[in-house]
Order: structure tokens, then C-alpha cells, then sequence
């Protein structure tokens, strides 16, 4: 990790920009890909988004904060839903959208995707609880989970979940039970770990072998979940295969592989047990881009791709006439809806030069937040950009690290970004692509409160996840 539990000194890359980051020739600049769609500036030079300025968000909403365009989150959703449907209808094969909660999930996100017509993935209680408060259809929600609770499955069960995503023998037996006392037949898919590593950070590779999740095909686990649900027949409705290669994946290699197996095992089951499952998730991952660095595909190139590669691997298997019942394809997208259509507002403390040796210098610039409410710098290596958001400077381009105030070396927000030279305390700085995995992944690290999320929209905006208080954190404390 660069950002090194021992202090900055020892951070790989110390003392130089990163390969991918250019000298800017405007510092001002920004990059479309980086962004919601309906970022800005005006005549001051301030940031703005839906029609709201970055100094009218700090003034009546405070830093820092997530700031969602709810247009753009919609434009993704709908995206994802029109340009998988399309080019999958043109081979015969029906497709859904489940929108990955864990990427970031409160009830007016969960309303939007409803709305948008997507489906929802969530994997806990809590999640759940989100969607059920939204009034999110039961039939449309997907539960995820490696060690769900008895209370969870039947909280699932009886909201009628459309699908249980089973993860281990223990749990087939765990929904079967619940599935018996409740009186239902609970719909459920196997997920399978298929082999496939996606070019990815480790600790988000899901699908090699050597993880936690799924039932592995190499390994006849698979088939064996299979034959345990067959088995619960009137209480398991067995939906079909399930998987999930990776995350910030940018092509769709991993996925061909992927299908390929999976479609295998379909096969196999369906000659094996004679039964045609309806349906089938190739899961999601699809990456976005964080920096310049960064060149992911859009949902129209990913849905030609995903549906072109499918129809070619149930064609192989069905030697030419593909199988009986073509299975519905499921993909889960989250990151790829709610990271570009947010970012996070900061304000500026503290600028400090440090002396590096031989006439080089690190600026330091200190925000108001910090790794409490962006941990994947710390956690993945992850990269991020930024931009001075709250006036025009001429100044020319400095390197700059930007760190939160949290009592730790690696709390560092974006590791290497060229920032105007004058930059001050006061000022107000905009880290993009912060929707997927920033708020949902937040803490209370040396009991700082959460950071609100505010939705703009046609000039307007308005508080959709309040800021945690001092109140907040002492309410739990019983003394």
C-alpha cells in the first residue's frame, strides 16, 4: 500500500507524480469522464452541478458532504437498462438490471432505481430494511449474502424476496427450514465461484478460487448445491446459476470466461436432473473512471459486448441451437450508476510545504474530512482526482496530497493531484467519483460524524441522508 501504516516516507511512489498524471496545461480543467454530467463552472470559476453552486451547497448544507445529481444517477440507471436490453433482445434473451445497493443505498436512491425501472441486490437486513421502507417491490429485490442470518432469510422470505442467492450447504438447509416454517417455496440461485480473476485489487477479486463466497465449479461443489436444493424441491425453487468475477473491471474477457462455465453447468444440470433454469447473473463490476488513467466502457459498448458474448456461449453448448429454455441474464451494476454521479465537497484547513530533499517539496493540503468518509485510498490503493471548486485561480499547477484531519499517516484522500499554487484555507476542494462505496463504507473514526448526502436537481437541492451529530454518536453510548 502507498499509503503505509508507518508514514508517508515509506509510501511506493514517494517524491514524483504517478506515470499517468500529465502536467496540466489548465489546472481549472475538467475531465467529463470524472464528473456527473451536468458539472460546471461560472463566471467565478465555482463548481457547479443540477444548477447549484459549490458555495451555496457549503453555505446551507456544510462540508464536507456527498453531492449527488440525481439526473445523472437516473441517466446511468436508464442507461444500463436500455443498452443491456436492446442488443439481449436481438439474440432472444431477456435481461434484468439489479442495481448493487452495497455500492450506496438510502431510501430516495432505492425509489429512484424502482422508478427507473431496475431491480435491487442487497445483501443484509439493513439493506433490506432500506428497500422495505421504499416501498421497493418485493419480486424485484435479489438477497445476497455469505452468512446471512435465520432472521435475515425470514425477513427475506416473507417480504418476498425474488431470488435468495444461496452461498454454502449450511445456508440450503437454513432457507429450507425458514422456507418450511413460513409455508413458502423460496426462490434461490447458486452462486458459484467459476475460477475467473478479474484484473483487479485483490481483496476485490471475487471469483478465484481462494475466497469466501460461492460454491466452487472446479471443485464439484456447484453441482453439488444443485443436487442438495433439487433435493428441497417443495420448498426450493431452484432459479438458476449465479457469479460475480470482480470490481473496477474495464473489459469483458473475465465475463466470457465466465459465461462459459456457467452455461456449462446449466447444461449439465438441465441433462443431469432435467430441469431448464430461468435464469442466470453474470453479476457486475463494471468499472469507472477515478482518474485520468481511467478508461472504462460505456453501458452501450458493455451491453453489446455482454449480449454478444452470452449468445455465442449458449450457441457452443447447445452445439448451434443453444438450450431449450434460454435463461434470462441478470447483470448487477453499482458502481457504474452511483460513482461518477457524485462527489465529495471539502473546505480547506491547513497548506504546508515539506522539504523532501534536493530542492523538491510535498505540499500537504488538509480537508475537513478524510479517510471516516473515503476509506478506499487506505483500503484499496485507490486513486482520485480533484479540483479547486470554489473560485478561478491563475496560478500556475502545484503537486499536491491531499489528507484528511484523522490521527493517521495513510489518511490521505487523493495521493497526487496538480492543484492551483495558491491554493489557501478557506478554499473549497471537489474530490469526484465518490458514489459507490464512500458513504456506504463510512465510519466514525475518532468519532467524527458521517457527512451528509444532498441530491441537486434543476437548481435546487436537498438533504437525502442528514449529518450524523455529536448527539448521534453519544446516543449509543449507555454511560
Amino acid at each position: 500500500m502507498r499509503a503505509h501504516e508507518a508514514g508517508a516516507l515509506h509510501a511506493e511512489g514517494y517524491g514524483g507524480p504517478p506515470h499517468w498524471l500529465p502536467w496540466p496545461t489548465d489546472v481549472m480543467e475538467l475531465l467529463p469522464q470524472l464528473w456527473p454530467q451536468t458539472i460546471g463552472r461560472d463566471d467565478a470559476g465555482r463548481l457547479t452541478v443540477g444548477g447549484v453552486d459549490v458555495a451555496t451547497l457549503a453555505r446551507e448544507h456544510g462540508t464536507p458532504a456527498y453531492v449527488v445529481d440525481e439526473a445523472d444517477f437516473r441517466a446511468r440507471a436508464r442507461a444500463f437498462q436500455r443498452d443491456f436490453a436492446a442488443p439481449f433482445a436481438d439474440h432472444g434473451i431477456g435481461v434484468d438490471v439489479f442495481y448493487a445497493g452495497k455500492a450506496f443505498l438510502c431510501t430516495a436512491v432505492a425509489r429512484w432505481v424502482a422508478e427507473e425501472g431496475l431491480s435491487l441486490d442487497v445483501c443484509t437486513g439493513g439493506e433490506l430494511a432500506v428497500a422495505q421502507r421504499a416501498g421497493f417491490p418485493g419480486e424485484r429485490i435479489g438477497f445476497h449474502g455469505n452468512n446471512k442470518s435465520v432472521a435475515e432469510i425470514r425477513q427475506a422470505l416473507a417480504s418476498g424476496v425474488g431470488r435468495v442467492v444461496v452461498d454454502s450447504f449450511e445456508e440450503i438447509e437454513r432457507v429450507a427450514s425458514v422456507a418450511t416454517d413460513l409455508g413458502v417455496r423460496a426462490p434461490v440461485m447458486v452462486r458459484v465461484t467459476v475460477g475467473v480473476e478479474a484484473h483487479t485489487h485483490e481483496f476485490i477479486a471475487t471469483a478465484h478460487e481462494d475466497q469466501k463466497f460461492g460454491f466452487s465449479l472446479a471443485g464439484g461443489q456447484a453441482a453439488e448445491a444443485v443436487r442438495r436444493i433439487l433435493a428441497h424441491g417443495e420448498v426450493l425453487d431452484l432459479r438458476g446459476l449465479h457469479s460475480h468475477i470482480g470490481s473496477q473491471i474495464f473489459d469483458t474477457a473475465g465475463f466470457e470466461v465466465s459465461a462459459r462455465r456457467l452455461i456449462g453447468l446449466h447444461a449439465d444440470v438441465a441433462r443431469e436432473h432435467g430441469v431448464e433454469m430461468p435464469e442466470m447473473d453474470l453479476g457486475g463490476g463494471y468499472g469507472i473512471a477515478y482518474t485520468s488513467e481511467h478508461t472504462p466502457l460505456g453501458p452501450g459498448a458493455l451491453g453489446a459486448q455482454m449480449a454478444a458474448l452470452v449468445a455465442r456461449e449458449l450457441k457452443v453448448v447447445g452445439n448451434g441451437a443453444g438450450p431449450a429454455m434460454m435463461p434470462r441474464i441478470s447483470i448487477e451494476p453499482g458502481r457504474a450508476i452511483a460513482g461518477p454521479s457524485t462527489f465529495t465537497l471539502y473546505e480547506v484547513g491547513t497548506v504546508k510545504d515539506v522539504d523532501l530533499g534536493g530542492g523538491a517539496l510535498r505540499t500537504y493540503v488538509s480537508v475537513d474530512g478524510g479517510m471516516s468518509d473515503n476509506i478506499r485510498t487506505a483500503l484499496y490503493d485507490a486513486d482520485y482526482s480533484c479540483t479547486l471548486a470554489s473560485r478561478r485561480s491563475d496560478a500556475p499547477p502545484r503537486l499536491a496530497r491531499v489528507v484528511g484531519r484523522h490521527c493517521e499517516s495513510g489518511d490521505i484522500v487523493v495521493m497526487d493531484e496538480y492543484l492551483p499554487a495558491d491554493i489557501a484555507p478557506g478554499d473549497l476542494v471537489a474530490v469526484p467519483g465518490t458514489g459507490a462505496y464512500c458513504r456506504s463504507m463510512a465510519s466514525q473514526y475518532n468519532h467524527t460524524p458521517r457527512p451528509p448526502v444532498v441530491a441537486v436537481r434543476d437548481g435546487t437541492s436537498r438533504v437525502i441522508v442528514r449529518r450524523e451529530s455529536v448527539e448521534d454518536l453519544l446516543a449509543l453510548d449507555v454511560g
